[in-house]
């Protein structure tokens, strides 16, 4: 098993999605990137902590390969988007071998895409799992995960 994870707006329709690719095993939505410890949803709403609102995945690379999730998570969300809010679009990498397929996805993205991409690639850092009423939102509210509100 190895993790991913990316921030790519409301963790609600990013969590539905990654969900739905075989080889994912889970996709927690939570926080990570700023700089409070177990932040609530209300703090990172706020702006105080520099939260991101990010997926963590867990997923078996036998199924389904790390550039694959980066297609995923391009084709997701608008990269070329740039805020600072707790929406930000962001690829935290863990390991090295993540940070340069990363780079190496954003950069043919890019290349796509003819404009500038606002997504920051960064190391992994502490992850807080958001709220309980958080995970698997769209599926406990009965809301395809093809829609994407944010």
């Amino acid at each position: 098993m190895a993790s991913a994870t990316f921030g790519a707006g409301c963790f609600w329709g990013v969590e539905a999605k990654f969900r739905r690719i075989p080889g994912v095993i889970d996709a927690i939505s939570g926080y990570t990137g700023g700089t409070a410890e177990n932040p609530s949803y209300e703090q990172v709403c706020g702006g105080t902590t520099d939260h991101t609102e990010a997926v963590q995945i867990q997923y078996d690379p036998q199924k389904v390969s790390y550039e694959e999730l980066l297609d995923a998570f391009w084709d997701m969300h608008d990269p070329a988007y740039p805020t600072k809010t707790q929406y930000k679009s962001a690829i935290f990498y863990h390991t090295l071998e993540q940070k340069a397929a990363a780079e190496t996805s954003r950069d043919r993205r890019q290349l796509k895409l003819n404009a500038p991409i606002a997504t920051e690639i960064l190391p992994a850092q502490p992850f807080y799992r958001a709220e309980e009423y958080h995970q698997r939102y769209y599926e406990k509210h009965g809301i395809s995960g093809d829609i994407y509100p944010h």
